[in-house]
């Protein structure tokens, strides 16, 4: 068997990311040197699903991969230089490739090239250009168990917090909402089956109604409301 290739897996804790790593671990072509996480220092919690350290650490134990994190600011302006610093680091260990659970959003895509392209680092995508029907098929296949914690409000209210992603899932979403939630529609956290050695224990509160506001690059500031849980250890 040719010699595997050193890589980081760059970790969500949601349902795609466990499904890539999952497909990753089956093909066996990388050994995987960490799972990396983006976390607010504010909060310390993961950037996206809001996941907090102590839980993304014990799906990191679950799985038998350690976990590095690279702290974000508020406003984000940490990110390129965490992740330079990281790549750095893996680089110096011998790491030539990152690994994504991206599905088919190319702007997300472009965003990571033009950082890690420069930085000498290869990128890998296992569910690319798969249709969203295909990943969840994918997903259900695993047996990986996930929960929706975070909906962007204006597309799912607050009775899918806490759904369990099933077969019987797609029926439940109103039209419009992609069924993996590429769009941004609902963020998910993992805690058994797939590439968990043991399930993590959980709870989530009572969900909460949380508004931000956005800059685009244009100028244009938006609102953005999301329902989100706690993740509780």
């Amino acid at each position: 068997m040719p010699k595997r290739k050193k890589a980081v897996f760059n970790w969500s804790g949601g349902k795609d990311s466990a499904l890539a790593l999952q497909k990753t671990l089956e093909e066996n072509k990388f050994e995987i040197v960490s799972l990396l996480t983006t976390i607010s220092e504010e909060k310390l919690k993961s950037s996206i699903h809001d996941i907090p350290l102590k839980l993304l650490l014990k799906q990191a134990e679950s799985i038998g991969i350690p976990l590095y994190t690279v702290l974000l600011s508020k406003d984000n302006k940490t990110y390129k230089k965490g992740m330079s610093e990281a790549i750095t680091h893996f680089k110096n260990l011998g790491v030539t490739h990152f690994i994504f659970g991206d599905i088919f959003l190319e702007d997300v895509k472009l965003y990571r090239e033009n950082i890690l392209y420069p930085l000498e680092m290869e990128i890998v995508e296992p569910l690319w250009g798969k249709t969203s029907e295909e990943v969840m098929n994918d997903f259900l296949k695993t047996g990986i168990k996930t929960k929706i914690v975070v909906t962007q409000a204006d597309k799912l209210d607050q009775t899918f917090i806490g759904k369990e992603i099933d077969k019987d899932f797609a029926k439940s979403l109103p039209k419009g909402v992609d069924l993996c939630g590429e769009n941004g529609e609902y963020h998910t956290f993992s805690y058994d089956g797939g590439p968990f050695k043991n399930s993590i224990n959980f709870n989530i509160s009572k969900p909460n109604l949380i508004s931000y506001k956005f800059k685009l690059e244009n100028g244009q500031i938006i609102d953005a409301s999301y329902w989100r849980a706690e993740l509780l250890a």
